[in-house]
């Protein structure tokens, strides 16, 4: 019976997002999940709105277990700590991030690679680190970005992504050979 658990589980996490319903998190519109998410124990506490992109390894925790050291005593008897997580809409998680209970990412956010999100993030802010700080707001991002693009060719890319990026890229950075 375990060895059959384990195979449908491998075949329903194939469709990620398919999976994360399946297990209880509330998934909006339009999503998109780059590997699969590790959604904890409680996945049930978990929303992720329209319009998120997850990369790959997001960290899902819903509960602190740090009270197994007390919960024990008669003072702080049966003492549990969980709390939902919230990602908004418009969002963009970063690949390795760990998002822990009771906080919320704001819409139109950005949480940054390997950042550790210890309090909620507001609307149109860009975070990262450990713990996860403000950066920038995404509009600064988004000039940023702009300010730096790449010259690429889009029907190059749409042709043969792989050609073009190592075209755009050995022509930007010297040091790739």
């Amino acid at each position: 019976m375990r060895l059959i658990r384990k195979i449908t589980e491998k075949i329903d996490r194939r469709n990620p997002i398919k999976y994360a319903r399946k297990i209880g998190v509330k998934v909006g519109k339009e999503c998109r999940f780059t590997g699969n998410p590790r959604w904890g124990s409680e996945p049930w506490l978990i929303q992720v709105e329209n319009h998120v992109l997850l990369s790959a390894e997001v960290n899902f925790v819903t509960h602190d277990a740090g009270t197994f050291l007390f919960r024990d005593t008669e003072e702080y008897k049966d003492v549990f700590k969980f709390a939902p997580i919230v990602i908004h809409d418009n969002c963009f998680i970063g690949m390795r991030s760990t998002l822990l209970p009771g906080i919320e990412i704001g819409p139109n956010s950005v949480v940054a690679a390997g950042s550790v999100v210890t309090h909620s993030v507001p609307p149109g802010e860009v975070w990262g680190g450990v713990p996860a700080h403000f950066i920038e707001t995404t509009k600064e991002y988004a000039d940023k970005c702009k300010e730096t693009k790449l010259p690429y060719d889009i029907q190059a890319y749409n042709t043969d992504m792989k050609a073009e990026l190592l075209r755009v890229t050995h022509q930007a950075y010297k040091f790739f050979k």
